[in-house]
């Protein structure tokens, strides 16, 4: 009797659960539907003609599938050129923004030295600040040192994030001292314990968060729009805002213009979506 009662309580444990795993897919199905829409319709209006693309009610796929409006991006901007400088600008950042930050991480995750708590609290006030305050300090900075208009102007006041150095300071906190210890007695340097312990170790960390400094290197706007004026220093998000008319929009070449911008962005993040998520999961523990 008592292991017929057993048995109907792990029954209808598991089908509790299998209700239970059905209604989170369920959930997480439509939530990546509707995500992924607007992306789907970038997509097909990039191959529509501009009554098909305002046309009302929403016409998903064209009449006529053709490049006619890829075509036309490339005849009217520069497109390899403002590539060229978007991806000039979006190395050269996370390259050095990468550095800087994890060398301070490093210092505030692993070592002690006076006023370490304090300088850490002060740097934390940063998130406090809306960054369209620092545009007029970053624009008299950039002056003062002759970089308007230059590729050096939208990369130097974006070389050093609070962000950045935050993050890799708790994936560096969740790291084993034994390690680090062990290094030490061998004789290993602070520098050298740093380049061949911990970064190894932190690689999926140092992965995720170079995927989201990458968006965000390739889709600022604002900085760039404001730090240069001519039309070779333009980048792609700049050369993007300038397809959208005073009147009208013409939105199939628009759309068209995006999906040749984004296409780079869904083929990093294809090859490196196991180390974002997992490297998310991680530093996402409290330090």
């Amino acid at each position: 009797m008592e292991n017929r009662n057993v048995k109907k309580k792990v029954h209808g444990r598991e089908e509790n659960r299998l209700v239970s795993d059905i209604l989170i897919n369920i959930i997480l199905l439509l939530g990546s539907s509707i995500m992924i829409i607007p992306f789907v319709w970038m997509f097909l209006t990039s191959f529509k003609t501009y009554q098909e693309a305002v046309a009302v009610p929403v016409q998903w796929f064209p009449s006529n599938w053709n490049i006619d409006n890829y075509r036309e991006v490339l005849k009217r901007l520069d497109f390899l050129h403002y590539y060229r400088n978007t991806i000039i600008i979006t190395i050269v950042t996370l390259i050095f923004m990468e550095l800087i930050a994890s060398i301070a991480a490093y210092a505030f995750a692993r070592m002690e030295f006076p006023g370490k708590n304090a300088i850490f609290f002060v740097l934390m006030t940063v998130f406090m600040v809306p960054a369209q305050m620092t545009m007029i300090p970053k624009y008299l900075m950039i002056t003062q040192m002759h970089l308007v208009d230059t590729l050096g102007g939208i990369v130097i006041p974006n070389l050093f994030s609070v962000y950045t150095m935050f993050m890799l300071r708790q994936s560096f906190s969740e790291l084993p001292r034994d390690l680090e210890d062990a290094a030490r007695i061998d004789g290993c340097s602070y520098f050298r314990t740093f380049a061949q312990i911990i970064m190894p170790l932190s690689k999926g960390s140092l992965i995720a968060i170079s995927i989201l400094n990458l968006l965000w290197c390739w889709n600022d706007l604002l900085w760039p729009l404001i730090a240069t004026s001519s039309d070779r220093m333009r980048v792609l998000s700049v050369a993007m805002a300038s397809l959208q008319g005073q009147h009208g929009t013409e939105y199939q070449i628009l759309m068209a213009a995006g999906v040749m911008t984004t296409f780079p962005l869904v083929i990093i993040y294809i090859f490196g979506q196991r180390s974002f998520v997992e490297g998310i999961a991680f530093t996402g523990v409290k330090g």
